[in-house]
């Protein structure tokens, strides 16, 4: 790709507005992040790619380019710190230099679109003075076939990736939706005064009234050594899975979301041998009309926890995890700075920090399975001949993932359930990573042929409870000061 021929051309945008406003709270979430992991790390940025729809030539599809910064602030925003804290510095007009990249025909434009893509998220950006947006088109034999983005997730979301996408083709198209009505800057406001103040405070009442009872730590057990690398992201492709979830979501009238969610729950109190469980859900935020069209980041954690009673079942058990997902997801807007006092408080109170350092992160964007194969959901055995095609692979592995000891993630797949688990191996080693994933297949796949009690998990997944001290609950990790500060694949 290196020796590909390239040239830049310069855009010249204008948009509507320009102007200076606190960070919104999604951005601040976000900004804790990159700030945490460092200057000179670029853990945040994301690649992005977007086929160029038609025939269109070079100036259409920069220009499509051009009116994309125009239209939203998010991508012509600066953030640099002020007497107030940091804050974001919308650009009215300026210069964005887009890369041509020309294709030689030997690899499909999309591949490597994605390639380049790859390579501009790779370089840290210098908030204060570059945009949080790199662009390059990708071209063959001189024709645009793809455009190659390098985000900062403080620009985006996925929401707002999926935003993106559909202005995209309309601009590309020649056509203009209605200007966008709410950005950035005005998010800021609204969360500082009136309405949005009120629905922050209600998010502080609701996670201290949750954090007052949930255990300090999950993981309140001696570490073990841990790999050299530390925090192992392992993920399992299962199609049973995925058949599985929907089937007891449909008989148990709650989302596939929530039966996930409930399932990881289980087999982390199985674990650990707490009735109680503390999680965080990564929140999109986004069932608010204006927050549902903003082009910039909204998602934030809420707090689940779930009761697991001795001799309760698996249906009521998920019924009622549902409802208290739901709950979390309501107040998962906050001011994140005020959020971690609340938090270092109650610790203080409780004898400790609070640790929450487990996780679930759905990062499907319709909240289901589109490609599925039909399977009917009443035939237990052929969902469990499903199992036979279940792959596992490790994704990657670091030295350092902040306040994450198990963090479940779905994936993107469409035609089977690809779930992830990232863990701190030195509290989950890696066969109890496996262990995990795969029991939870079991269990769920077990649940299609009738309600399971949950006092027989840990003998039908195969989990065996961790050794916890008699009395007492010492936080383990010992990284539950920071309130959701963990990784956001897919966010």
């Amino acid at each position: 790709m290196e020796d590909l021929p390239r040239r830049a051309v310069v855009v010249e945008f204008a948009g509507a507005r320009g102007g200076v406003a606190p960070l919104s709270w999604g951005q601040a979430s976000i900004w804790r992040l990159t700030t945490w992991r460092g200057a000179d790390d670029p853990y945040f940025n994301m690649p992005w790619v977007l086929p160029v729809y038609g025939r269109r030539d070079l100036g259409a599809v920069v220009g499509a380019v051009r009116r994309l910064v125009e239209r939203h602030e998010t991508l012509r925003t600066n953030f640099r710190p002020g007497a107030g804290g940091m804050a974001q510095h919308v650009t009215r007009s300026g210069r964005l230099v887009v890369e041509v990249v020309e294709g030689d025909g030997g690899e499909r434009p999309m591949r490597l679109a994605r390639r380049v893509a790859e390579g501009l998220a790779a370089r840290v950006f210098d908030y204060a003075a570059e945009l949080p947006v790199r662009c390059a088109v990708v071209t063959v034999a001189g024709r645009p076939r793809a455009v190659a983005f390098g985000l900062s997730h403080l620009a985006a979301d996925g929401g707002a990736l999926d935003l993106l996408a559909a202005d995209w083709r309309d601009l590309l198209g020649g056509t203009e939706g209605a200007a966008p009505v709410w950005q950035p800057m005005d998010q800021a406001r609204f969360e500082r005064e009136g309405a949005g103040a009120a629905r922050g405070e209600r998010a502080f009442r609701h996670w201290r009234e949750v954090l007052e009872r949930v255990p300090r730590s999950m993981f309140d057990y001696a570490p073990g050594t841990g790999e050299e690398r530390r925090f192992v992201r392992v993920r399992m492709v299962s199609v049973a899975l995925g058949v599985a979830a929907e089937a007891v979501a449909a008989r148990w009238r709650v989302s596939s979301a929530s039966v996930l969610t409930v399932a990881s729950a289980v087999v982390l109190s199985v674990l650990t041998g707490h009735r109680r469980v503390a999680m965080q859900l990564i929140a999109a935020n986004r069932h608010d009309a204006r927050i549902g069209g903003l082009v910039g980041p909204a998602a934030q954690d809420g707090v689940f926890a779930l009761e697991v009673p001795v001799g309760a079942m698996l249906g009521e058990v998920t019924r009622a995890g549902h409802r208290q997902a739901l709950t979390a997801y309501r107040h998962a807007l906050y001011e994140p700075l005020g959020l971690m006092a609340m938090r270092e408080e109650l610790g203080r109170e409780r004898g400790g920090p609070i640790d929450l350092s487990a996780y679930f992160n759905d990062t499907r964007g319709g909240g289901d399975w589109p490609d599925l194969p039909a399977v009917e959901p009443g035939d237990p055995a052929a969902i469990a001949a499903l199992t036979a095609r279940t792959t596992f692979s490790v994704v990657g592995s670091w030295e350092h993932v902040d306040a994450t000891t198990a963090q479940f993630i779905t994936g993107q797949a469409r035609d089977a359930c690809e779930l992830h688990l990232l863990a701190d191996t030195a509290y989950l080693p890696r066969t109890t990573v496996y262990t995990l994933l795969r029991g939870m297949e079991t269990l769920l796949v077990r649940a299609v042929a009738g309600d399971v009690p949950l006092d027989t998990v840990a003998t039908l997944c195969g989990i065996t409870p961790v050794e916890r001290p008699p009395a007492g609950n010492v936080p383990g990790p010992g990284h539950g000061s920071r309130a959701g500060a963990g990784p956001r694949p897919g966010s």
